[in-house]
This record gives structure tokens, sequence and C-alpha cells, in this order.
């Protein structure tokens, strides 16, 4: 189909002030423009994709700057959508290398980031692409506005594999946000805190309001800023028995830290031995640990297992 972004829309939006960014392209980022792009294409934001698209140019400039996007930087995007947020990013001169799961997507990315050459659409899925070959093997920042249904191992999958990441700026429900800048002893604190801090030093940028959206979502959103960590919080003998440990720690969060340990295999007398040699007190639920304590303990189950 022939479309044409800046030369093919009505004159309601030509005449929305907000419409331009840089005073070279229209502003994806805008509900006229949007629908207009929707409607041209045929599109519906998909529900079992967890499709929300962005329709505030103030959000999308914000993320941009809370990932420090300029010339020189490689930035990797995830999920696209229509181009709303990769337009923002191609525009302070950053490259940007997209990786996008809806299949019909990517065609409709070629016409509405026309003219950006810095910009690089992959089709594909982000838990499955090769990243470092993606990203030429070199240092690179992540923006995204992620589905909310599967935020959690995505940013998990980019973590683990210690790639050169130096920041994360992404668009998540604020409930995960929450639980991802946790605290011990509190009720949002999980594994997911803990693997967070583990990697990175987290901190919510600022809220977005479900109006920024089309369709708006049921819940509230943020833009979560992860700066990497050039190495872990805390050092530990196998970064495995560390994690496995956490997951055991809260699987059944309500128990001790014993009890949690036996509920998810760990023979008793090794748990025993660990807690002992750690200086951890049995009795204390895995909820009120410090990613230190973690580690000692971690580090225990280590050395009892190769008595």
């Amino acid at each position: 189909m022939s479309f044409n972004l800046d030369s093919d829309i009505n004159e309601e939006i030509n005449n929305d002030n907000r419409l331009k960014l840089g005073g070279m392209h229209a502003t994806i980022a805008n509900p006229g423009v949007t629908r207009h792009i929707m409607k041209a294409f045929n599109l519906r934001a998909s529900k079992r994709l967890g499709q929300n698209f962005l329709v505030d140019a103030n959000i999308v400039r914000g993320i941009v700057d809370a990932v420090g996007a300029g010339p020189g930087d490689k930035i990797l995007e995830i999920g696209p959508g229509i181009g709303t947020l990769t337009q923002g990013l191609a525009e302070s001169g950053a490259a940007v290398t997209a990786v996008e799961l809806d299949k019909k997507l990517p065609a409709v990315l070629a016409e509405t980031l026309a003219g950006y050459d810095n910009v690089q659409i992959v089709p594909g899925d982000i838990l499955k692409v090769d990243i470092p070959e993606l990203m030429g093997n070199a240092p690179f920042k992540v923006a995204a506005n992620l589905p909310y249904y599967i935020t959690t191992p995505i940013l998990m999958a980019l973590l683990e594999q210690h790639l050169p990441i130096s920041i994360l700026a992404t668009m998540v429900q604020k409930e995960v946000a929450l639980r991802m800048i946790a605290k011990p002893g509190t009720k949002a604190y999980g594994a997911l805190s803990v693997a967070v801090q583990y990697y990175t030093r987290p901190h919510i940028a600022f809220d977005v309001p479900p109006r920024s959206f089309i369709p708006a979502p049921e819940v509230d959103s943020v833009v979560i800023v992860c700066d990497v960590r050039e190495t872990p919080a805390v050092e530990v003998k196998d970064e495995k028995m560390f994690f496995k440990v956490v997951k055991a720690a809260f699987g059944q969060r309500r128990k001790t830290i014993s009890n949690a340990m036996k509920g998810a295999g760990f023979r008793k007398e090794a748990i025993d031995l660990a807690l002992s040699e750690s200086g951890i007190d049995s009795g204390r639920r895995g909820e009120t640990f410090t990613l230190k304590e973690f580690a000692l303990l971690a580090d225990a189950m280590v050395t009892v297992n190769m008595v």
C-alpha cells in the first residue's frame, strides 16, 4: 500500500501543534496520528500480545531522556509497535535496533519510520534472538514499552545473560516496578526484587497515566530505570546456588527459611549446617533477608555440599 505519514493525514491532525518532533516528521505519539495509522493499516491492539499504543509525546521524550539516548549510542528497543518510541529514540541520533514479535508490524514500521536510516527493524522474539550478534557484540542500552504479561521473563533474560547493557529504561506495570525496588521485610519484596537489585540499581523515573495509551490499560504504569552494575551487588561463589536459595525462600514465603528450603528439596542436614556456618537464624523468613544474607547462605550451601 502507499502510505506517507507526513502527507497522508487529515487536516485536523496536521493542525495539531504537537505533531512535529525535530521539524521533520509527524509525531506518532499523538492520538490522532496513532488512530490514523491504525485505520490505514487496519490494526487493532492485540490483547494476546499485550499491546497498548503510547500516544503521549511527553512520555516518549521522558523515556528517551531516561535512557540517555544520543548520537553514538546503540539502543535495543523491545516491541516497537507502530514506531512511537522508536521515532523518539531515532530523533536523538542513536542507532536503534528494534525487535518486534507481531508479524504484521514490521511492514507497518517500514512505512511509519521511512526516512530514519538509523533504525533497524528485526522481526522476531526477543527471548529467542541472538542479542550479542544483533547488537554487534558492543555495549548498548535498552528502551522498551514492555507487554505487561511478559515483563519479568524479558527483564530476567536480559540480565541473566550478563550482556554489555549499561542502562535499561522500560515501561512496566506500577505493581511490578514496586516489586523491583522493594526492600527486605516489605510485602512487595520477593525474588524479582533480589534479582533486579543483584544486577542493577533500579529507580522509578515517573508515572504514566492510562490516558497515555490507546487503548487505555486498566492498570497504572511507570517508567523504571535500571542502571546495570559493572559487578553484581554481592559476590557469590555460585550464582546458580544463590538464585536457587532465593527461589526457595520466596516459594513458600510464609515459612521459615529452614522449612522453605526443605520444601524446595534441600537436605535438612545441609540446611542446618549452612545456616549455622552463615550465622543466620533458622527461624527467620526469607522475606527479611538482605542480598548479603542470601549470599552468605548460598555460599555456605556451596561449602557444605563440597564436604
